[in-house]
């Protein structure tokens, strides 16, 4: 079977496929024909080297998501069978609950293998069914942006209402999947981007107001004068260094800021928190019971997640340079399928 493997971290180029064995399944395992696989900008730090504090394995098989088909399962599996359609959990020990520190040692394409090879041994556990409407592309978005989405909008401290106001950062993947699943509960949602092609596509998806933070620099404030001075009740924070003071600036007292993905606070200040009884919540993708919880809405209203591109197996290393500009709106895909 092809598999990709990192042999060194120098980014896309550290990407070598090779040939291995397809594995067989042990008790408990399941054999998963991979048919598609999303990148996230996680896996642009991986390929460079540059994410989380220890030395990653070497030759590390990257990226966490993915779907494909079970074509054989080992004794004793009763959560799926042969031909059911599926998606790994970004972390395969997380399946309900509040998140553990040992949880972040099963997160896939970074202490352990990923999904970027054509058959992939999960445990039974860490596997969901996918949503009957949803391709096996579409499906390979969802273990890590939308879940951490989900988890930020309905699983967090401070879950979101239907007629509130949220704050969007960029148009990304976890963007881009908040703004359906705020639309899908009622909410009102303002998109931030330096794009005005990007704030365009937006609005025709759902967005209710949009703000170019190159035209407006100072952009809480325009976040504020649409919403009549209050601030939103939700901020889906992506951004870096610079972004958390004015999320927090836009931000009504007693809403919720969701800090998400690799973020610099710079010189942040939170006396304007303790002021205004604030939650700043940190959000680390969620669990299979989110997970669950999330496709549940997917197929009740058919919900289809937003790709901007969809590369062939051989194409990964432009996958992932794609991605590294910052051109896309939604999720970047790589497919298996021959």
């Amino acid at each position: 079977m092809r598999v990709y493997t990192l042999s060194h971290p120098t980014g896309p180029a550290a990407l070598v496929q090779v040939e291995r064995p397809i594995p067989e399944p042990a008790r408990g395992q399941v054999l998963v024909r991979m048919k598609a696989a999303s990148l996230n900008y996680r896996d642009l730090l991986v390929a460079e080297g540059r994410y989380g504090r220890a030395e990653l394995p070497r030759d590390l098989v990257p990226l966490s998501d993915g779907a494909g088909e079970v074509v054989a399962v080992g004794e004793a599996v009763t959560r799926v069978a042969v031909g059911d359609r599926v998606a790994g959990l970004f972390m395969q020990g997380w399946l309900a609950g509040a998140l553990a520190p040992e949880y972040a040692g099963t997160a896939l394409g970074g202490v352990i293998d990923g999904v970027l090879a054509d058959y992939v041994l999960f445990d039974q556990h860490g596997l969901v069914r996918l949503p009957d409407h949803l391709s096996y592309a579409q499906g390979a978005t969802l273990p890590c942006a939308a879940v951490t989405a989900w988890h930020a909008l309905f699983a967090s401290a401070r879950p979101l209402t239907a007629g509130q106001q949220v704050l969007l950062l960029g148009t990304g993947g976890v963007s881009m999947f908040a703004l359906q699943f705020a639309r899908a509960a009622g909410a009102q949602i303002i998109l931030t981007s330096s794009s005005d092609a990007k704030l365009a596509r937006a609005q025709a998806l759902g967005a209710h107001a949009t703000i170019n933070y190159r035209t407006h620099p100072e952009w809480q404030d325009e976040v504020l004068r649409l919403t009549g001075g209050l601030g939103v009740d939700h901020v889906v924070e992506v951004g870096g260094a610079g972004t958390l003071q004015r999320s927090v600036r836009a931000t009504r007292p007693g809403g919720a800021v969701h800090l998400i993905g690799v973020l610099s606070a710079g010189d942040f200040n939170p006396i304007a928190v303790m002021q205004r009884g604030l939650v700043l919540d940190g959000i680390f993708v969620g669990s299979r019971e989110m997970f669950e919880a999330m496709n549940r809405l997917l197929a009740a209203q058919r919900l289809e997640p937003l790709i901007d591109r969809i590369f062939a197996f051989d194409e990964a290393a432009a996958a992932y340079r794609y991605l590294a500009a910052q051109e896309h709106i939604g999720k970047v895909v790589i497919s298996l399928e021959s």
